[in-house]
């Protein structure tokens, strides 16, 4: 591993909040900034960090109050995260950033696209549905889905999964996984870890709370002039034509779909096809840049 590759760690002060920020690559060069959704941490990238910052300054974020960070967002709304996000990486001299998140973490890459826009060159959404957009409305009708609406609820999701914390998030990553497998056991405990204060547990089921908010917000067309690229795994089923139809519709101008091997947990099950698809979106965005489009 040579020292630029070597993943470093700095607690970034975002007015009251700490926020936590692993990084590695190069300063100097264009940054990507990875986003973790729920139940994760920032150490569902640990493993493809290396191999992206050999092209870029990887900056993997811990969401406000998971993990690493402390104090509690004043909301969990999407937009509002995205800010927050930005201000970090931003602070720790983060420009020509590509934002990609998976899962929640993707519905905050959408959010800072079509509302800090002017802040990134570009963002990948990715193994989620974004509130508001197409095919929000039937997804979260689904009865797999069912979860979305327990999170939403006040206090209640907090009173049973609180010393459950573990049995719970395993059947949400064998569920979702193609191989649960490559989910580690030392990368489930991180992420139990990750949660284990009540003002972690909460913050991750806010997520949920605001997504009634975040849905309205969304589904209010708005020209997002930055490339966008929509990645999925093969195995949820679908080649993710409807999403980057969504995404289209509410506004999204450059907009591309991907499709790689795996399941909801990309980095971890198909490392080498995520990174090669980030790779090459962020070569987009750069050209994209480049010629003032």
């Amino acid at each position: 591993m040579s020292e630029d590759s070597q993943i470093r760690f700095a607690s970034v002060p975002v007015g009251p909040l700490q926020v936590g920020v692993h990084q590695a690559g190069n300063p100097k060069r264009p940054a990507l900034v990875l986003l973790h959704g729920w139940p994760h941490s920032s150490a569902l990238y640990s493993t493809v960090m290396e191999a992206l910052a050999a092209d870029r300054w990887v900056l993997a974020v811990d969401l406000p109050a998971i993990a690493s960070s402390r104090g509690a967002p004043p909301s969990a709304e999407k937009s509002v995260l995205a800010e927050l996000v930005l201000d970090a990486v931003e602070r720790c001299g983060a420009h020509s950033i590509v934002v990609a998140g998976l899962d929640v973490g993707g519905m905050i890459a959408f959010a800072a696209a079509r509302d800090h826009c002017e802040r990134i060159v570009g963002a990948a959404v990715i193994n989620t549905v974004v509130p508001g957009v197409a095919p929000w409305k039937e997804i979260i009708a689904t009865p797999t889905i069912w979860h979305f609406a327990f999170h939403a609820l006040p206090q209640l999701p907090e009173v049973l999964v609180r010393g459950n914390e573990k049995a719970y998030f395993d059947y949400f990553i064998d569920a979702l996984a193609c191989d649960s497998n490559k989910v580690g056991s030392d990368l489930r405990r991180a992420f139990v870890e990750a949660y284990a204060r009540p003002e972690a547990l909460r913050a991750g089921f806010d997520w949920y709370r605001a997504m009634e908010m975040d849905a309205e917000r969304n589904a209010i067309p708005k020209r997002i002039d930055v490339p966008m690229l929509y990645l999925r795994g093969a195995g949820g089923g679908t080649d993710g034509a409807e999403y980057v139809s969504g995404l289209r519709a509410v506004g999204a101008i450059h907009v591309q779909g991907d499709v790689i091997p795996g399941g909801e947990y990309s980095p971890l099950e198909a490392p080498l096809e995520f990174v090669s698809a980030l790779l090459r979106f962020c070569r987009t965005c750069e050209a994209f840049e480049r010629s003032g489009d």
